[in-house]
């Protein structure tokens, strides 16, 4: 019998939680020769959702959690059920059921085929903005063209993973994690499974316009120096328009004699050159903010709370993490 491991990410989901653990168990009840193991990971939330947690651990032998200190984000969320997990296989996938549990038998048979992951990618984008589909899209393909790190598009985090595969993913412990782009990066066979996108019935969303914004950001920056080639191609560009410029500049002063310069031109130079600046400038920011993060080498996440130590009969270590005793459920 396989063991499989569930990853779930939360935050602030008291509202859809024992939903979710119901008709998960509904589709999974169905499927013989695998062992489930859910890994709830709570991120910091500020509702109930912890006490919710704690109360299925209570009542279902097949239940484990995490508690980070503090919301530090749905990617460290999903790296610490990973490299907490120990199942032949592991599923990652949200709890607030956008992520169709009944599709679990489905993509099973991709691994059973062979593949090394079996992942979902959406066909529609029902129920969302038309502005956050555009900029969505504009992602995907802007992303797959500075990058050699190709990503299918619209393809989501709900996946089904070899332990193989799980391994080589936790070997990249960068702080600054994108994870769409490190399940493509570290390669593996991977199974498509359409699907159209489920509008969430309960609970609210955590994401904000901003917060993709800055999402998208990082995961181009990640996994690609374009950026900073293209500011490099701008500046040089640029100094031949200049030269080219301050030649033709000379060879009319030469011939018709000086000339009173142009208001209206000069603004709008030094305007144009004052933007690519700061662009730029901008730019080596974001790679200079990466290399910061990374160089101060803090724990991607720290527990305050797990019953892991229940597993195996054996406590998990782990270096960051604290871990209470009293949390643990019989």
């Amino acid at each position: 019998m396989s063991s499989v491991d569930i990853i779930v990410p939360c935050y602030n989901e008291e509202a859809v939680l024992e939903t979710f653990y119901r008709v998960t168990e509904e589709t999974l009840s169905s499927m013989t020769g695998y062992q489930f193991t859910y890994i709830f990971v709570d991120d910091g939330s500020r509702d109930s959702t912890l006490a919710k947690m704690k109360a299925l651990a209570k009542s279902h032998s097949n239940v484990r959690y995490l508690s980070f200190s503090r919301n530090f984000g749905k990617e460290a969320a999903m790296y610490a059920g990973l490299k907490h997990s120990s199942g032949d296989l592991v599923i990652v996938m949200d709890a607030d059921l956008q992520h169709p549990p009944a599709m679990i038998p489905e993509m099973m048979k991709g691994i059973e085929e062979g593949y090394d992951c079996a992942a979902a990618r959406r066909t529609t984008r029902a129920g969302e903005s038309r502005i956050r589909s555009a900029f969505s899209n504009l992602f995907y393909r802007v992303s797959n063209k500075m990058s050699d790190v190709k990503m299918p598009q619209d393809a989501v985090d709900f996946r089904i993973m070899t332990r193989q595969m799980v391994n080589s993913i936790l070997e990249l412990s960068e702080v600054e994690r994108f994870s769409k782009g490190i399940f493509a990066w570290v390669g593996f066979d991977t199974k498509w499974y359409p699907y159209e996108n489920v509008e969430r019935t309960l609970g609210t969303t955590k994401w904000s316009f901003r917060g993709l914004l800055k999402y998208a950001i990082d995961g181009i920056t990640s996994f690609s120096i374009s950026p900073l080639r293209l500011v490099s191609g701008m500046g040089f560009l640029i100094s031949i328009v200049a030269f080219i410029y301050i030649i033709a500049t000379l060879i009319q002063t030469l011939i018709f004699g000086i000339d009173v310069p142009g208001y209206v031109t000069t603004l709008c130079a030094v305007l144009f050159l004052g933007g690519i600046i700061e662009l730029s400038i901008g730019i080596l920011g974001e790679y200079i903010a990466h290399i910061y993060m990374e160089a101060k080498d803090r724990p991607i996440y720290i527990i305050k709370s797990t019953n892991l130590s229940d597993r195996d009969g054996k406590h998990e270590s782990e270096p960051h993490a604290k871990t209470d005793p009293s949390d643990n459920a019989s």
